[in-house]
């Protein structure tokens, strides 16, 4: 049984309306949690240290040569299958982030030049990179930070994960989004289909690093869907399709609504500086397609 028919079978158990239950599911997500690993657990992937990149591969810089720092990696075979993100069956996902560097880039413009998500499929021969010419120069960052993090296996847990106007429904300000308003209302037992949520899924735990679910808003601005809109994306005509016609030329709340529909957040992870919060996001389609050089970075900045 897969886990959202095992959310309908408990809902119906609870007597709330099939309708209703499609509606929550439609906005139900499911995320993989990254960890620091505890005696017992499988290795997912690696935080910090040095990457393994394949065999006379350089070390990913941007398009000055400046090199980017690495955050993270993870083992694609062994990581738990989350519904809905179609996340690489093998092969490994590594992730490299300048986040003093890292600003959006507008629709147009190829990928983020200070932000990385390499994919290495399955086979490849790899070997541990050496560190980068010149990373050890005093002021690489402008704050002390040094350029390699230190290391530390990680494993995972897939919990769900629900969209912040249904997640933080008691202090978020729907009078700024029409379309959410509405869709809040037609859930009635939102309370509940909350609660059997953490019912279903108590599991509770830190996390260093986060694959999938909705992006968190952590940081100052607009939230990491809302500056993809202002880049210049749009949603794609049968997403718009789906909402009624009235309300498929509104404002801006109405395509980030839509992006939030169509993009993922890759992965999303705190750095080592307490102003800056990473967030690669990318389009559903190229995540099934393997398409990492699409991905976009929208690191947040806290102060």
């Amino acid at each position: 049984m897969d886990v959202y028919e095992r959310f309908r079978r408990a809902a119906a158990d609870r007597g709330i309306p099939a309708d209703e239950v499609e509606k929550f599911i439609d906005q139900l997500r499911f995320e993989i949690l990254l960890g620091s690993t505890e005696p017992g657990e499988e290795v997912v992937g690696q935080n910090g240290g040095l990457p393994r990149l394949p065999v006379g591969a350089q070390w990913p810089s941007s398009g000055s040569g400046l090199p980017l720092p690495f955050i993270a990696s993870v083992d694609c075979a062994v990581l738990p299958r989350a519904e809905g993100l179609p996340l690489p069956e093998d092969g490994s996902l590594l992730f490299f982030l300048h986040h003093e560097e890292d600003y959006p880039v507008p629709l147009g413009v190829d990928g983020p030049e200070y932000a990385r998500a390499v994919y290495v499929p399955a086979g490849t021969e790899t070997e541990v990179a050496s560190p980068p010419p010149g990373h050890d120069e005093e002021g690489f960052f402008h704050e002390s930070i040094p350029f390699l993090a230190p290391e530390f296996t990680l494993s995972a847990s897939v919990v769900p994960a629900l969209p912040p106007w249904i997640e933080e429904r008691d202090e978020f300000e729907f009078d700024d989004s029409e379309v959410l308003e509405r869709l809040f209302e037609e859930l009635e037992h939102v309370d509940e289909l909350c609660e059997l949520v953490d019912e279903l899924w108590p599991e509770e735990r830190c996390s260093t690093l986060s694959l999938g679910g909705y992006c968190d808003h952590a940081g100052q601005g607009d939230s990491p869907v809302a500056e993809l809109a202002d880049a210049g994306f749009t949603s794609r005509p049968e997403t718009r399709a789906a909402l009624p016609a009235a309300e498929q030329f509104h404002s801006g709340e109405v395509e980030e609504y839509l992006l939030s529909r169509e993009w993922v957040p890759l992965i999303q992870f705190s750095t080592r500086s307490e102003n800056y919060y990473g967030c690669f996001l990318i389009d559903l389609e190229d995540l099934a397609a393997k398409q990492f050089d699409r991905m976009r970075s929208v690191t947040r900045f806290f102060k």
